[in-house]
C-alpha cells in the first residue's frame, strides 16, 4: 500500500512540473523570453534555480555515497564547491550581468564572448557553441541515467521504462516554457531538495542517538576505525595527500565556467535582486553541502546492520534513498511524505537536466543557427529551432543513457572539468583584465577543452609495466598523476590567455572603453 502513496507523490510532483511549463508557454513570445526570461528573474528564483541546476543528483546521491563508503575525507570536494560558489556570486555575478547587457544585450555565453571581444569572424561563437554541445550532451545523458536508476530503485520497474518516464517529463516542461519554466521548476526543486536534505538526516540522527553514533559507526567495520572515518584528513584509513586535496578543492574552479549557472546571473532583474540572490544562494549551498556529508555519516549508523554495497547489491550512492524508505515508506501514515522526499532526489536530477537542455538549445539556435548560418532569421524561427533542438538533444542523450552501467559520476566529472577549463579562465579575465584580447580568448578556450580531453581520455604515459596480455601498460595523465583534469586545464588555459594576449596586439580603444564603462557601472 505504501507504494501507492509514493506513486501518488511522484505523479503530483511531475504533473506540477508539466503545468508550470504549459503556463509559461503562453508567456514566451520571443527568444529572449525563452533563453533569459526577459531578464526578469527575481532574487529567490535566481538563487535557488542556480544552485538547484548546479548540484544535480550528485548532491543527494554521489557525495553522501562517497562519505558513507570512505569517510569524511571525501568532504574536501564539498569545501571546494562551497568556496567556488561564494566566489562565483561575489566576483562574477554582478559584473557578468552588466557586461552582457553592455555587450549588445548578449543572451548566451558564446554571444557574450563574441561581443566582448568584437569577434567579427565569429571564431569564439563557433568554438564556444561546439564545446557546450559536446560536453552538455554527455552531461545531460548522465542526469537522465541517474533519474532512470532512481525510478528503477524505488519502484522496481525496468530501467529503460524508468528512464523514459523521467526524460519525457523533463522534455515537456523545458520544450514548452523555456527559461522561466525551467527556473520556476528549479525554484520548487531547490526548495524541496533543501527540506529533504535537512529533515531526513536530523530525524535519523535522533533515532540513532547522539551518544551511540560513534559506537555504531565503529561496529560497521570501517577501515581505520571510527576516528579515521570521522577525520577529514584521512580517506579509507589512510592520510590524504596534497594532490588529493588540491584535486578535490579544484572542483570549485569550475563554477566561473558553467554556462547553466552563469546564465542565471545574466537573467536577474536588477542589482537589488542580485544582492538578495547572493545571500540566499550562499546560505542554501552551505546548508546543502554540510547536510549531504551528514547523510553519509549518519546513514552509516542508521542503516546498520545493513551495509550498502557490501552485504547487498544496493550501491552506497543509494544511502539517502534507503534512509527515506526506512524512516517514511515503511510507515503507511508517512508514505506520501516519503514519496515527496524521494521526489527531492528526482528534483536534483531534473533541475540540472532541464538547464543543460536549454543552454544547449541556445547554443545551437541563437549562436549557430542565427549567429552564423541564418543571420536574418526571425525570432519565431529561432524559437522553433530552439524547441526542436531541445527534443533532438534529449533524444540523443536518452540513447546514450540507455546503458544502465554507464558511469554517471565519471561523465559529470569530465563535463565539469571541460566547462571549467574552457570557459572559467576567460570569463574571469574578461571581467577583470582590460588587456585580454581575442587571440588570448581563443587560445584559452581551445587549450582548456583540449587539456581535459588529453588528460582524461588519451593514454600517453608509459609506465614500464607489462599487463596480463603481455602489452605495456599506458596510462592517461589523470590516472598517473591522480590530479583532477580541471586543475591542470584551468591553469594551462589561464597561462595561455595571459601569454598570448601579451604577445599579440592590445584590444582596440573601443573595447577598452567598454570595459571601463562596465567597471565604472560595477563600482557605482
Amino acid at each position: 500500500m505504501s507504494i501507492v502513496w509514493i506513486l501518488l507523490a511522484f505523479a503530483v510532483y511531475m504533473l506540477l512540473m508539466i503545468v508550470i511549463g504549459a503556463v509559461y508557454a503562453g508567456k514566451t513570445k520571443n527568444s529572449e523570453d525563452y533563453f533569459l526570461g526577459g531578464r526578469h528573474l527575481n532574487g529567490w528564483v535566481a538563487a535557488l534555480s542556480a544552485q538547484a541546476s548546479d548540484m544535480s543528483g550528485w548532491l543527494l546521491m554521489g557525495l553522501p555515497g562517497s562519505v558513507y563508503a570512505f569517510g569524511t575525507g571525501q568532504a574536501w570536494i564539498a569545501v571546494g564547491l562551497f568556496i567556488g560558489t561564494v566566489c562565483n556570486w561575489l566576483f562574477i555575478a554582478s559584473r557578468l550581468r552588466r557586461y552582457t547587457i553592455r555587450a549588445n544585450n548578449s543572451l548566451t555565453l558564446p554571444a557574450y564572448l563574441e561581443n566582448r571581444f568584437h569577434d567579427k569572424k565569429r571564431i569564439l561563437l563557433v568554438a564556444s557553441s561546439v564545446v557546450i554541445v559536446i560536453f552538455f550532451l554527455v552531461y545531460t545523458a548522465s542526469a537522465l541515467t541517474a533519474g532512470g536508476k532512481l525510478f528503477s530503485s524505488v519502484f522496481g520497474v525496468d530501467y529503460k521504462v524508468a528512464l523514459s518516464i523521467g526524460a519525457v517529463v523533463i522534455l515537456i516542461y523545458t520544450f514548452l516554457g523555456g527559461f522561466m519554466a525551467v527556473c520556476t521548476t528549479d525554484f520548487i526543486q531547490g526548495t524541496l531538495m533543501l527540506v529533504g536534505i535537512l529533515l531526513v538526516p536530523i530525524m535519523a540522527y535522533c533515532m540513532v542517538g547522539p551518544e551511540n553514533l560513534v559506537d555504531v559507526i565503529k561496529s560497521t567495520g570501517v577501515t581505520g576505525g571510527a576516528s579515521s572515518y570521522l577525520n577529514i584528513m584521512e580517506d579509507s584509513g589512510s592520510r590524504v595527500s596534497a594532490i588529493y586535496i588540491i584535486s578535490q578543492l579544484a572542483w570549485g574552479l569550475g563554477y566561473c565556467g558553467m554556462p547553466h549557472i552563469l546564465v542565471r546571473f545574466m537573467a536577474v532583474a536588477d542589482e537589488k535582486e542580485l544582492r538578495k540572490s547572493k545571500v540566499i544562494a550562499i546560505i542554501w549551498v552551505a546548508l546543502s553541502l554540510t547536510f549531504a556529508v551528514f547523510i553519509g555519516i549518519i546513514g552509516r549508523a542508521y542503516l546498520f546492520p545493513e551495509i550498502l554495497g557490501e552485504t547487498t547489491a544496493i550501491t552506497s550512492e543509494n544511502v539517502f534513498i534507503e534512509m527515506i524508505k526506512k524512516i517514511f515508506v515503511d510507515d503507511l501514515n508517512l508514505a506520501f511524505f516519503g514519496g515527496l522526499f524521494l521526489c527531492g532526489i528526482l528534483a536534483a536530477i531534473m533541475s540540472t537536466a532541464d538547464s543543460q537542455l536549454l543552454v544547449t538549445a541556445s547554443a545551437v539556435a541563437e549562436d549557430l543557427f542565427k549567429g552564423v548560418f541564418f543571420k536574418d532569421a526571425k525570432d519565431k524561427t529561432v524559437l522553433a529551432v530552439s524547441r526542436i533542438t531541445v527534443v533532438l538533444v534529449a533524444v540523443i542523450a536518452y540513447i546514450i543513457a540507455l546503458n544502465p552501467d554507464s558511469s554517471v559520476m565519471g561523465l559529470v566529472s569530465n563535463a565539469w572539468a571541460g566547462f571549467g577549463s574552457a570557459f572559467g579562465p576567460i570569463i574571469l579575465l574578461s571581467l577583470y583584465w582590460k588587456r585580454v584580447n581575442l587571440p588570448g580568448a581563443i587560445a584559452g578556450i581551445v587549450s582548456g577543452a583540449a587539456t581535459v580531453i588529453v588528460w582524461d581520455y588519451i593514454p600517453v604515459f608509459h609506465t614500464g609495466r607489462i599487463g596480463g596480455d603481455g602489452v605495456e601498460v599506458v596510462e592517461t595523465l589523470g590516472a598517473h598523476t591522480g590530479l583532477y583534469s580541471l586543475a591542470a586545464g584551468f591553469v594551462i588555459s589561464l597561462l595561455l590567455i595571459v601569454i598570448v594576449s601579451l604577445a599579440t596586439k592590445a584590444p582596440s580603444e573601443e573595447i577598452q572603453k567598454e570595459f571601463d564603462e562596465m567597471k565604472q557601472m560595477s563600482e557605482d
